[in-house]
């Protein structure tokens, strides 16, 4: 029996189901934080093409806007009402949702947390996501072989995710200031560190206009800056506009997290110096082919060695390799990219 896909926030899905039907081990959940952004609707493709494979039914959510956490919390409840046999999730809250994920495996399904870790992450039964610390560990060091000596009086704007800073967000934060020298303090915190090189860090939203907004209000802080730092691709596109604007775009490094192919052009365009790609159609695949072996057999994923998620992989993309990093191309990453 086939059900039609739909947006978080409407409520007729509900209606069609009640909690007490038995669970429906054909049926998984994928809820992403947005529709818009291009890793998700990449993540979106590669469930439904393994779902369709599998023979699996699939019901998608996404929320209206990256930190719609509500609208969440609605999905998963569908969810529970469907009697699906498991959810997979890219949290915006990491740490709210995991109540009411809480309730969906006392009601016997598998919890797979994808791209972002919950908090805790053993909240999740399983995790299949790039390695966000690595992502930010390698355009760190990037950028500080990239500047050189110059790296020691760079002056560096943070563009962050959302004012909850999710899991998904303090990995990359943290990880690229490990891989560019800077003392991370508590590496759980974003905020806490006292370099004299960080000129503050804001929000973006991960979309473009929050890029630009969140551009404009350090600038303004501090107009000397030359290394941006971005939690994604969309945020890297709206910083650019923000500094080109002001014709400052030559003088500025941008470096970002993502791989999706608008990025990789970017990377192409001299837009964004590197950006380490990510492979979100593999998560949502393994993520379904997961949840059909948790429906036959009973079995749970197991992590990759010597870390606690599955590692999905991560690769650096720059036209201007530097010593001691590796990296691809632009012209190598398109044959990879997604969007």
């Amino acid at each position: 029996m086939k059900f039609p896909l739909i947006a978080l926030g409407a409520t007729a899905l509900v209606t069609l189901w009640s909690p007490a039907m038995a669970q429906d081990a054909t049926t998984v959940c994928l809820i992403t934080k947005t529709d818009t952004n291009p890793f998700f609707v990449k993540m979106k493709e590669g469930a439904e093409a393994k779902a369709a494979e599998l023979g699996l039914t699939l019901q998608s959510y996404a929320g209206r806007v990256d930190g719609d956490h509500e609208a969440q919390v609605q999905a998963v409840e569908s969810c529970i009402a469907a009697g699906a046999k498991g959810i997979l999730i890219t949290p915006s809250n990491t740490q709210a949702i995991v109540p009411v994920l809480k309730q969906a495996q006392d009601a016997g399904m598998i919890v797979i947390a994808l791209d972002t870790p919950l908090e805790p992450p053993e909240a999740a039964n399983a995790t299949f996501a790039t390695d966000n610390f690595r992502a930010g560990v390698l355009i760190g060091e990037w950028a500080k072989a990239k500047m050189g000596d110059a790296a020691a009086d760079a002056r560096i704007a943070f563009l962050d995710l959302t004012p909850s800073n999710p899991s998904v967000a303090v990995l990359r934060d943290q990880g690229f200031m490990q891989g560019f020298g800077i003392d991370v303090k508590d590496v759980n915190v974003v905020g806490d560190e006292d370099d004299a090189r960080i000129v503050g860090h804001d929000v973006t939203n991960g979309n473009e206009e929050g890029g630009r907004q969140a551009m404009e209000n350090l600038l303004q802080q501090d107009p000397s800056i030359n290394l941006v730092y971005t939690i994604n691709e969309p945020a890297a596109a709206g910083a650019y506009e923000a500094l080109r604007a002001v014709g400052m775009e030559g003088n500025v490094t941008i470096v970002s997290v993502d791989g999706g192919c608008p990025g990789v052009q970017n990377v192409e365009e001299g837009i964004i110096g590197a950006t380490s790609m990510q492979y979100p159609l593999q998560m949502a695949a393994l993520g379904v082919e997961a949840v059909a072996e948790f429906a036959k057999s009973g079995t749970m994923p197991e992590a990759s060695e010597g870390l606690t998620f599955t590692d999905t992989g991560v690769d650096l993309v720059t036209d201007e390799p530097v010593d001691g990093v590796e990296s691809m191309t632009s012209t190598e990453a398109k044959a990879q990219c997604w969007g």
